[in-house]
């Protein structure tokens, strides 16, 4: 018998998948696309980890320059999403492919093309695009030239970038976000992420490296990083003029963090751990200032706040985002105790939750800490919408004889945290949409891999380099064409 859940998602709700051009597109260096950050990243593997080098290592596997092979095969992905029922596609655009040094006079318009094939070819879908300015890329160049968002001369150049999309997709896109996860500059770990911060040691050297083991300066790092709040702020304010009707949002990778234990020590630890890392970055773009909290952080931390200028917080004040989106995969817990048992993450890990089941890649799977999550975001931001833009399962897929994927341990995960959405609207949260995490598998942006596969569609590409880009379905194709086409309530 048919399973119908009694609480109903909303009526416009928007049901679809997120993915990344660095991580789907290929096509690194054509038609007048040039290197961005993302292009200089090896791959890994769970155990071993990717590795930068300044210049492009000859035989080296750079997941990035040929990943999924979106650039050609849109239509075809797209037809499949459209299948599924898909009312949003989360996609971000590669600033490399309209400004391919970032400095540009004019705009590549091969690259403005492309998007607008895209975008023609998911509203021929009824689908509506929502697109990420910058997903963890920037152009190499204002690396090497302008040391990335340190440089105040980048804000311009991503705003003029930013304006530039907004004026020639106006009629085609609503939705937009300025940075992907953007607050995971605020750990050391996010010295790439989109920043652009590499130090001139790194940028000589002749062997590649581990990203983890690049230099971090924390002055540097929230400096760079306040300029990308600017930058979006002032973006927010140049959409709204160019179309009123823009929603802008702020991206944030949430990691909801337990004390460990109720000893004191854990809950204080804890805190202080959550208002850096979910905190920060949200209230600076939804309230339009930065927390108090913060300046204890930069005093404690030997970071001098002068950067953030009057002026700059005038700025920050008249560009709030319009809605609060987040990426949900795991919680983790927070312990003052240095010897306790340690787990992996997104981007970062934590204590053992002893309490949660672990992925095949060390991560705590905790459907129930969602809704726990949607109700925190609801209560510090309140009468803001909220969307869930990534939210998945990084799994193995094993192809059977006959081809078929069965991977009811991805459509389980799915099923546990679409009900607790589900049971967050019921709280009163302002949920208005989800776009799963991978609805088409492509390069895992932690380790590198195609093993590492999040989507209802299946490519048949490998890490070493075989495979011939065929596109097929799994089970969990038809499990969520279902959920959507019932608007969640038949989650069976």
């Amino acid at each position: 018998m048919q399973k119908i859940e009694e609480t109903q998602f909303p009526e416009n709700f928007l049901w679809g998948g997120a993915v990344a051009a660095n991580q789907c597109e290929g096509a690194y260096l054509e038609d007048g696309k040039k290197l961005s950050t993302a292009d200089m990243v090896m791959g890994g593997t769970k155990d071993k980890p990717r590795m930068f080098s300044p210049q492009i290592v000859e035989d080296a596997y750079y997941p990035s320059h040929q990943a999924i092979d979106f650039y050609h095969r849109y239509k075809e992905d797209i037809a499949m999403f459209g299948e599924m029922g898909f009312k949003v596609f989360r996609l971000s655009i590669n600033w490399t492919r309209i400004f391919p040094n970032g400095d540009d006079q004019e705009p590549n318009e091969k690259g403005l093309a492309f998007y607008d094939n895209v975008f023609d070819e998911c509203r021929k879908y009824g689908i509506e695009p929502l697109v990420t300015l910058s997903h963890y890329e920037i152009p190499w160049n204002l690396v090497t030239k302008y040391k990335g968002f340190h440089s105040k001369k980048t804000i311009d150049l991503f705003v003029r970038y930013a304006t530039t999309c907004f004026e020639r997709y106006k009629n085609k896109v609503k939705y937009w976000l300025t940075f992907n996860e953007i607050n995971v500059a605020a750990i050391a770990e996010g010295a790439l992420n989109g920043l652009g911060l590499v130090q001139k040691d790194d940028l000589e050297r002749v062997e590649p490296i581990p990203l983890h083991d690049l230099i971090d300066d924390p002055q540097e790092r929230f400096e760079a990083l306040h300029n990308q709040f600017v930058a979006s702020a002032l973006t927010v304010k140049a959409g709204h003029e160019i179309n009123p009707d823009f929603m802008i949002g702020c991206m944030i990778n949430r990691i909801t963090w337990y004390p460990h234990t109720p000893n004191p020590k854990d809950v204080l630890a804890c805190q202080k751990h959550d208002r850096l890392f979910n905190q920060f970055a949200g209230d600076v773009m939804v309230r339009g200032e930065y927390p108090t909290y913060m300046y204890s952080y930069f005093k404690e931390n030997g970071i001098d706040p002068s950067f953030i200028t009057e002026e700059d917080k005038k700025i920050l004040s008249e560009g709030k985002v319009d809605m609060y989106t987040f990426s949900y995969y795991l919680t983790n817990c927070v312990s003052a105790d240095p010897m306790v048992e340690k787990v992996g993450g997104n981007i970062t890990g934590g204590a053992r939750n002893p309490y949660l089941r672990l992925s095949d890649w060390g991560w705590h799977i905790d459907p129930e800490g969602l809704r726990y999550t949607l109700n925190l975001i609801a209560d510090r931001y309140p009468n803001i919408p909220i969307m869930v833009v990534e939210n998945g399962y990084g799994g193995i897929d094993q192809v059977e004889e006959n081809g078929a994927i069965h991977d009811n341990y991805r459509i389980n995960y799915l099923r546990d945290h679409i009900r607790e959405m589900r049971n967050a609207i019921e709280d009163g949260v302002p949920l208005i949409g989800y776009t799963e995490w991978g609805p088409i598998d492509i390069v895992s942006v932690g380790t590198g891999e195609m093993y590492k596969r999040y989507g209802f569609i299946y490519v048949d590409r490998h890490d070493d380099g075989t495979g011939d880009y065929t596109r097929s379905k799994k089970d969990s194709f038809e499990w969520y064409k279902k959920v959507i086409a019932t608007n969640g309530a038949d989650l069976a």
